[in-house]
């Protein structure tokens, strides 16, 4: 069949991102856990069933699950093909989070759903939400000091959870006898499960009003013009060699930092990126897996070229070279639990500084890149029922040529946010004393950094196991063309009069607290964006009238200013 019209062809392109948009807000809404229904940890797509291939994905779900879950689809049906997986019929429904086979960390679950048309596949529709718990080590998976996969919970390979439509109990009962609060995690398992039913519903409205060939021969175009617009995007970029690196602060084990060693070729009209100069595996759970270390270059690429629709085409003129025998490239059974929340944060730092020394007008210094994950597990006496609390906290953004960062920014890796307060308070035995800027974070420079975030969190009753796995502890965020750091993430606990900080700065498991224990997080700022002496008075001054900076700190970043 010839390519549809260009009218039709963006009608299509359109009514695809809507189905997932649709998936994305379904699942939200219909979520048991905070992290789900209040952070939206979590993302829908649409996959081609033959190889995996992204075909369209919701504008309000995490972009690194839209690429893992490109390579979860393509290892899915690369096994039903060999024999090993049971082939798909109606109604089926796949789950997954082996990281080895296209995931991320455990605590990301995905689920698959074939959708037929006249007895043939015509694609996956896939979704993955983080689960607040999924078995291991410590209370919510973050397990800083795991030293292989085992420890940091269950790993599912695909198997069918719902089975022609119907719910396989005797799975459901293997993944709740190895969970923490697993009587709530049937709310988020149906929610998952019901936003691939919307899509699917929305997806056949299309089929019925276009029709399988023509919505064919529009995704071939569609991810032709994608390709044409990304190479497009490349030509604009000197031809050259760009070298940039990143530090993760430790595995959680050893402690010494991690280099993410990256090298950027531009010729013609693509890019290729070589990570083959970073560190070694590590023994703690910072290693990557080959999905993820992909997916956090292309996310950083398409933060660069914002205006490029999204699919497969977009990532047609990327070439990554596999970084074989480097920690980003992680085998069984390297722990991972760190991979998609923090390594892939420093992938796409050093993508962004890289590209800073080739179009320096287009990009920023980094960003605070570290989801701040903290999870507190607990039982709760008032409540009579244990407890698995999960939070994100967002950081602040790299300066621009145009304008200062965004203080309190999402992650690099998605849209992810903190549940409100309120909500956090309503679900567990904590009270907040603060949730407020990080005075002083932003990076100097002529557009100073954004500022992080200074939360502290105290337990009301009972006991409970802290753990923390977060970044941008030992080196904040970099300053690019002569702009400063921004200040870096800050974790204390105080307990029993006395205060304490990890070893490993940002990244620590099963810390025991008890009630009147309190926990005190200061989330990275910005780096800056040019000389700081070239920062106008004015705006100086309007900082320290703000309170963002001291008197003090404002003479040292940007010099006399009165």
């Amino acid at each position: 069949m010839s390519e549809p019209d260009p009218l039709t062809l963006a009608v299509i392109q359109a009514g695809l991102q809507q189905v997932c948009n649709e998936m994305d807000i379904a699942f939200s809404r219909a979520a048991f856990s905070p992290v789900i229904a209040e952070a939206d940890d979590r993302s829908d797509g649409i996959y081609a069933a033959e190889d995996g291939a992204l075909i369209a994905q919701g504008e309000l779900g995490l972009p690194v699950f839209v690429g893992t879950m490109a390579h979860s689809a393509a290892h899915l049906a690369r096994l039903i093909r060999e024999g090993a997986v049971a082939p798909p019929e109606p109604g089926d429904i796949y789950i997954v989070n082996d990281p080895y086979l296209g995931g991320t960390h455990l605590m990301d679950v995905r689920f698959a759903k074939p959708v037929f048309v006249d007895g043939e596949q015509f694609c996956w529709l896939q979704n993955t939400g983080h689960w607040p718990d999924i078995g291991g080590m410590v209370p919510g998976g973050f397990s800083a000091h795991a030293t292989e996969v085992e420890q940091e919970g269950l790993r599912l390979p695909p198997v069918k959870l719902f089975k022609r439509g119907e719910l396989d109990r005797e799975i459901l009962a293997i993944i709740q006898s190895n969970i923490r609060v697993a009587e709530q995690r049937i709310g988020d398992i149906k929610a998952q499960a019901a936003a691939l039913l919307v899509g699917e519903a929305r997806l056949r409205e299309m089929l019925d009003r276009h029709g399988a060939g023509t919505l064919r021969a529009a995704i071939a175009g569609i991810r032709a013009r994608a390709a044409d617009r990304m190479r497009a995007e490349i030509r604009r970029i000197p031809e050259g060699v760009y070298h940039s690196e990143a530090f993760v602060d430790s595995d959680g084990v050893v402690n010494q930092p991690l280099r993410i060693a990256l090298t950027v070729t531009k010729r013609d009209d693509r890019l290729a990126f070589d990570l083959s100069g970073s560190s070694p595996p590590c023994q703690g759970p910072m290693n990557s897996v080959w999905a993820t270390t992909c997916s956090a270059i292309y996310l950083g690429v398409k933060h660069v070229f914002p205006h490029v629709p999204i699919n497969a085409g977009t990532f047609e003129p990327l070439e990554v070279i596999r970084p074989e025998g480097t920690f980003l490239d992680a085998r069984y059974p390297r722990p991972v639990s760190g991979c998609a929340a923090e390594v892939s944060q420093r992938i796409a730092e050093a993508v962004f500084l890289a590209l800073a020394q080739a179009i320096p007008d287009e990009l920023w210094a980094a960003p605070a890149g570290t989801s701040g994950n903290f999870a507190l597990g607990g039982f709760d006496p008032q409540r009579n029922a244990g407890y698995v609390m999960y939070q994100i906290t967002g950081g602040g953004y790299g300066g621009n040529a145009r304008e200062d960062g965004l203080t309190n920014g999402c992650s690099t890796i998605g849209i992810s946010k903190t549940a409100p307060v309120e909500v956090m308070e309503q679900y567990y035995p904590v009270l907040f004393h603060r949730f407020a800027i990080h005075e002083g974070s932003g990076g100097g420079g002529r557009r100073r950094g954004g500022f992080g975030v200074h939360y502290e969190i105290e337990l009301l009753r009972g006991e409970a196991k802290a753990s923390f796995v977060m970044d941008h502890g030992r080196f904040g965020p970099p300053g690019v063309l002569g702009g400063g750091d921004g200040a870096p993430n800050v974790v204390r606990l105080h307990r029993g009069g006395a205060t304490t900080t990890p070893e490993h700065l940002s990244k620590d498991q099963g810390l025991r607290l008890a009630a009147g224990d309190r926990v005190e997080v200061m989330t990275p700022g910005g780096g800056g964006y040019g000389n700081p002496q070239m920062r106008e008075r004015e705006l100086v001054a309007r900082d320290v009238a703000r309170g963002y900076y001291t008197e003090e700190q404002a003479f040292r970043l940007f010099g006399p200013f009165r």
